[in-house]
């Protein structure tokens, strides 16, 4: 595997799986517990690193299913408030598929972008390769996660590596895209993207879980996203075994408490 090294951390091959932690600015968000207000987003983001979180994915729109529109002003200025409050305090992702966004965050220090759109916008390909970013690049054709089938997404991440070379952006992750991002992806079909999980790494390159509290979850166990934390737990460890490198996740500790006992337990064979 061909890791992927964001601000001197290193994600993939031999190295240990990394927790992203999720600073969400975005009240509209599907799991309206998760939203940060500006005022305690400093505070939140030292204790997710204190929980043991090895970045922060930091986002200013919701993305989810029936997420209402929100114009790039907004999410610029959102956005620009939470790195305003933790320069210099972490390693941070820019959750984004936004170049007119990408471009004022690059006034802050940021290590990556978080792409949903798998840089099919040539212009933020070109962007993320100037400024010399690592990646973080889901599987999408023309919208985010618009591959429903295994060989689908298989064929779509394809054209993401395939547009990454394009671009010259170099050091990258990938993102199965997981959850119910179009009307068109059913739940199974994620049931389905779960179960495949170890087909995506055949890119050789490091990859993303990033089903926490997702709703094909509350699907299966008739919960809200409030209570869909250990469901989420199971099978983040079942992806991890599956392959994944990294992990997003609303709750760091708790995914880091749940690593600690896989990794004695491995050890310990």
């Amino acid at each position: 595997m061909r890791p992927c090294t964001i601000n001197r951390l290193t994600i993939g091959g031999d190295a240990p799986v990394r927790v992203m932690g999720v600073i969400n600015a975005s009240p509209e968000s599907f799991y309206r517990s998760s939203y940060v207000p500006v005022v305690h987003v400093y505070e939140i983001t030292v204790a997710m690193l204190e929980g043991g979180a090895d970045l922060i994915d930091v986002g200013a729109r919701a993305t989810g299913p029936g997420a209402p529109p929100l114009d790039i002003a907004t999410e610029r200025e959102r956005l620009v408030a939470v790195l305003q409050e933790i320069q210099g305090v972490a390693t941070v992702s820019v959750d984004t598929m936004h170049p007119e966004v990408l471009e004022t965050a690059l006034k802050y220090e940021i290590h990556a972008v978080n792409d949903i759109a798998g840089l099919s916008n040539p212009a933020m390909g070109r962007l993320v390769a100037e400024a010399g970013l690592p990646a973080i690049v889901m599987a999408a054709e023309r919208r985010p996660g618009d591959a429903g089938s295994v060989p689908e997404v298989l064929r779509v991440l394809g054209a993401v590596v395939a547009r990454c070379g394009e671009a010259g952006v170099r050091q990258f992750i990938l993102d199965p895209g997981i959850g119910l991002w179009t009307p068109e992806r059913t739940v199974e079909d994620n049931w389905d993207l779960c179960r495949h999980f170890r087909d995506f790494l055949r890119f050789d390159r490091p990859i993303l879980a990033a089903i926490s509290r997702k709703s094909f979850i509350g699907t299966l166990v008739g919960r809200s996203p409030e209570g869909r934390m250990a469901a989420s737990l199971a099978l983040t460890l079942l992806l991890i075994q599956y392959g994944a490198s990294m992990v997003r996740t609303h709750d760091v500790q708790e995914t880091v408490d749940a690593l600690r006992v896989v990794e004695l337990m491995e050890g310990g064979q």
